[in-house]
């Protein structure tokens, strides 16, 4: 659990504005609160594992909001039909 200075949890606005602030520090444009959990979700997936177990990880109740999240790039589609050679 990520903890506060005083000890509490963070809210999720917080939480946002803290990574919002992270990443312009950074120096990384175009990145938000979710970009994390975006390349979490994808490596993941396109790791082999399990959409169920990736939803579950990500606490989401449907797979559809789970594959929402997962980035596909020619590359990766490339990859894919190359399987089959």
């Amino acid at each position: 659990m990520l903890l506060s200075q005083k000890g509490g949890s963070f809210s999720a606005n917080t939480l946002c504005q803290l990574f919002g602030e992270l990443y312009r520090r950074a120096g990384i444009d175009g990145a938000s609160s979710h970009s994390g959990r975006r390349g979490f979700i994808t490596k993941l997936a396109h790791s082999g594992v399990s959409a169920k177990v990736i939803m579950e990880l990500a606490g989401h109740k449907h797979l559809g909001t789970t594959q929402k999240y997962i980035e596909v790039n020619d590359e990766m589609k490339r990859a894919a039909v190359e399987i089959l050679n």
